[in-house]
């Protein structure tokens, strides 16, 4: 599996605060079948993440799990902010691309999805990228499932947090999202190993495998789409 968002870096943003905590989610997500892990730092206004040291991060904590005896590969990457996308030079843009292609982690603005978030997805196509967006559990509207269908038909895919599937409180929602179609893939983002969500994606794949339409396409979801992204491929949603 690959995980294509956390905040596994250390002391960069609100993620890993050392090293030693990355190496204990770096070994945790090992266990749960992980091979790699986008490292996506928050990228906009209230983090002072300087981009261009990213690579130079990831090829560090890379030689650090390595050492440690950690199987699993740091890929670089960005979760973007929808407010400072637009800020963004191209080279700064194909730095926080998920694995060096050409998606774009994008995390809409607060509150209920608008006409902003197209008008981002839009750019970033006409710019050479494509768009994940990150995040659909927090954007609860009316209007919600008819605008991500919308962003999807514009060639974009919707990533959801994986530990959203196993809470109580929250497994119908993530549920009712994916018998719509507008799951696409799973991800961890996780942040620490002290707490929050865990490094793990494999009991909420065995969770979506028994919702249809996603249960049909698991395989897709777990390994055909997260693979092409980081190669920076163009897929499209498998769902009608």
């Amino acid at each position: 599996m690959i995980d294509l968002h956390s905040h596994i870096l250390p002391g960069i943003d609100d993620g890993a605060l050392d090293v030693d905590d990355s190496t204990t989610l770096a070994r945790q997500a090992e266990a749960d079948g992980i091979e790699a892990i986008c490292a996506t730092p928050h990228i906009r206004h209230d983090h002072d993440v300087r981009i261009e040291e990213l690579a130079g991060r990831v090829e560090s904590l890379n030689r650090h799990l390595r050492d440690e005896g950690v199987a699993l590969t740091v890929l670089t990457g960005g979760e973007v902010a929808e407010t400072a996308v637009d800020d963004l030079s191209g080279e700064e843009l194909a730095r926080v691309a998920l694995g060096a292609g050409g998606w774009i982690l994008l995390e809409p603005a607060p509150g209920p999805l608008g006409e902003s978030l197209e008008r981002r997805v839009a750019g970033l196509a006409e710019r050479g990228h494509h768009s994940l967006i990150a995040h659909p559990e927090r954007h609860v509207s009316a209007d919600m499932y008819e605008r991500i269908e919308r962003l999807v038909a514009t060639g974009a895919l919707v990533q959801a947090t994986a530990d959203f599937f196993l809470r109580e409180e929250t497994a119908a929602a993530m549920a009712a999202l994916a018998e719509a179609g507008l799951v696409h893939l799973l991800a961890s983002d996780t942040h620490s190993s002290l707490g929050g969500r865990p490094a793990k994606l494999a009991a909420a794949f065995e969770r979506l495998a028994e919702v249809e339409p996603a249960a049909s396409h698991i395989e897709w979801i777990r390994d055909e789409a997260p693979r092409a992204i980081v190669s920076g491929d163009a897929i499209e949603s498998p769902f009608p």
